[in-house]
């Protein structure tokens, strides 16, 4: 789960101009891909226009984008092209890197050292559209505390950070994606994820999700929605006063 950590006004709106994906201060994107880009995860695969670095013009190029907070407190736009060749982590060998590139395997954690001996646990996975791995810091995943209105258990939260798929009593299966501009996966196309601060709750929802790791799913299951989503949909319209439906019609024309 990501919450949103950025606001509009704090996008590189001129850098977002010279890519064609912002025009006269107004962004160009639509809600998924700034939902993204505000909760610090790459987008999907955009269409970039008239990039130039290093004496090198680009008239189009196909890329995800992200941002990241700079020395300064400002926020430094990244772009992430298709690597023509996959550069490996010096903490995979050669059966573990195949093993994702050759998506046998959606993830793989991995113990690794900093800081004169200090460990890490890292998630990696592998975005087979950009060519690139992806390494996350599990300690740095943030697990929602519930998903439509049902808490999940410690247990669940782990295999949550992990990269582990967790069921609820509902039927929705969902877990965490590094390489999904959604940030999480599941096997229904919508969910409603809540995490705790000072006391209350802070809502995601989302919509359009993407299947699980190498698995089909039946549309109409995939669509039929649990009380308890119901029932937290409700929550939000009565704790905020909108529908969350007009959110996000009203973030697609803003993206437009």
């Amino acid at each position: 789960m990501n919450l949103v950590n950025f606001h509009e006004n704090e996008l590189p709106i001129k850098d977002l101009e010279t890519i064609g994906l912002a025009a006269g201060g107004q962004l160009l994107l639509n809600v998924d891909d700034l939902r993204a880009l505000l909760s610090g995860r790459r987008t999907a695969m955009l269409e970039l226009h008239d990039l130039e670095t290093d004496n090198i013009k680009i008239k189009s190029i196909n890329a995800k984008i992200s941002i990241k907070p700079n020395e300064a407190g400002k926020l430094d736009l990244l772009i992430h092209p298709i690597y023509r060749k996959p550069e490996i982590p010096d903490f995979l060998n050669e059966t573990e890197a195949r093993q994702l590139q050759k998506g046998e395997v959606a993830s793989l954690l991995k113990i690794t050292l900093y800081n004169h001996g200090s460990k890490k646990e890292m998630l990696v996975e592998y975005d087979a559209e950009t060519k690139e791995y992806i390494v996350s810091d599990t300690e740095k995943i943030l697990a929602p505390d519930m998903v439509n209105n049902e808490f999940l258990t410690p247990a669940q939260k782990e295999a949550y950070r992990k990269g582990k798929e967790v069921q609820i009593a509902d039927g929705t299966k969902f877990n965490y994606s590094g390489t999904d501009h959604h940030g999480i996966r599941s096997n229904k196309l919508r969910l409603v994820a809540s995490i705790l601060i000072d006391g209350g709750l802070s809502y995601m929802v989302y919509k359009g999700l993407n299947a699980l790791f190498n698995q089909k799913r039946e549309q109409k299951s995939a669509e039929k929605l649990s009380p308890g989503y119901h029932q937290a949909i409700k929550d939000i319209e009565d704790q905020h006063g909108f529908k969350p439906h007009q959110f996000e019609q009203s973030q697609s024309r803003k993206g437009r």
